[in-house]
């Protein structure tokens, strides 16, 4: 055996601490390295400024928050360019976590249970991967607003596009910016209270590990694949 320790199928059983190379560091498993954390942040970071820009410009009665940008001209000037950074942003993390985010036929069975998962009865719903069903709905919904959002984004942005298309479908594209901004301030909305609701999960976002008993509680398949992973490197070859 090398430096590695071998983990058990369960936590609360490994053997002793682990080695630098394992998932398990003095009783944790990293969930997020820096870069994920760092991309995750700038992100979400992005999508304020995104969206106290964009409901400025939305209605004069939430026109007093471009004051946070510097006055009516310099929101309008600028929400565009922080809108395509936000996009940026959030496709390279879309590229990382792209193969994480495919829903296969647990995921349905475990929407189908939802009254178990409101009701947090983890123990009868299918073992969960590294995200689950409502995480994965999640990612998609991100992804095809901010789809939305840069196309009809283009269509209507003044300066260099909108004199392109007839007013109609600039009017459409207005209608269809703020359907898919609304859906996805919604979405994120349910996100942060996700992330509040489930402990431990704001955590692995800010310092990038949990516990092994929150791992086998939460996401217990991704758990298994983990400790396969520590304990495949900890036989001597």
């Amino acid at each position: 055996m090398t430096d590695s320790t071998r983990i058990t199928d369960a936590p609360g059983h490994s053997t002793g601490q682990t080695g630098q190379g394992s998932p398990h560091r003095r009783d944790t498993l990293v969930r997020y390295t820096p870069s994920d954390r760092t991309h995750h942040w700038t992100t979400a970071i992005a999508f304020v400024l995104a969206g106290l820009s964009g409901l400025a410009l939305f209605h004069p009665a939430l026109f007093g928050l471009s004051g946070l940008f510097g006055g009516g001209p310099w929101t309008r000037i600028l929400h565009p360019y922080i809108g395509l950074f936000m996009v940026g942003a959030f496709a390279l993390l879309a590229v990382r976590f792209w193969r994480h985010n495919y829903l296969n036929p647990a995921d349905w069975k475990w929407l189908r249970q939802y009254q178990d998962v409101i009701n947090n009865r983890e123990d009868r719903l299918p073992e969960v991967g590294r995200y689950n069903a409502g995480q994965k709905l999640l990612y998609w919904a991100i992804l095809a607003c901010l789809t939305g959002l840069l196309l009809s984004g283009i269509v209507i942005w003044r300066a260099y596009f909108s004199f392109y298309f007839p007013i109609s479908v600039v009017r459409l594209a207005s209608v269809l910016h703020a359907v898919c901004a609304f859906v996805l301030i919604a979405s994120i909305i349910v996100h942060i209270y996700a992330a509040i609701w489930v402990k431990g999960s704001v955590h692995a976002m800010t310092r990038g590990t949990v516990t092994p008993g929150w791992a086998w509680k939460h996401h217990r398949a991704w758990y298994r694949e983990m400790i396969h992973a520590a304990n495949s490197r900890s036989r001597p070859d």
